[in-house]
């Protein structure tokens, strides 16, 4: 077990399976919402499923769309348990804090995504800036 010291974020304590990748992330052009997989095509993920899963990006692209398509998500009920970023933008924190969504940021030990790797199991903890690796992948 090992714990990451990160920026406090938002949303509420969560556990589930992490899926990583070197990648960015922007809700409208990388997923396809109906299916809860990855479509767009040369992304690090293409066909897989973020539904359950901890998010783990280098950092967030996308405008307005991308934040109302985060709660678009959740009230589908076909959504990511977790976001975690190298480095967030406004416009996703925002679209985060409206769908009542799990997200951290600015990792103290480094590059996030190298120090999680997909299957990690996690428990992210935004009220306290933390998230632990329970077991690895």
């Amino acid at each position: 077990m090992k714990t990451l010291k990160c920026h406090v974020g938002m949303g509420e304590k969560v556990e589930a399976d992490a899926l990583v990748a070197k990648d960015n992330f922007s809700a409208r052009y990388d997923l396809d919402r109906i299916k809860g997989v990855f479509s767009r095509p040369d992304h690090a993920l293409a066909g897989e499923s973020y539904h359950g899963k901890v998010l783990v990006f280098d950092t967030a692209k996308g405008g307005v769309a991308s934040a109302w398509m985060l709660h678009e998500m959740k009230e589908r009920g076909l959504f990511p348990a977790a976001i975690l970023f190298n480095r967030a933008n406004t416009i996703l924190a925002q679209g985060a804090a409206l769908a009542n969504l799990s997200m951290c940021d600015r990792f103290d030990d480094g590059d996030v995504t190298d120090l999680i790797r997909t299957g990690d199991r996690l428990i992210v903890d935004p009220s306290v800036g933390e998230v632990t690796i329970l077991r690895s992948g």
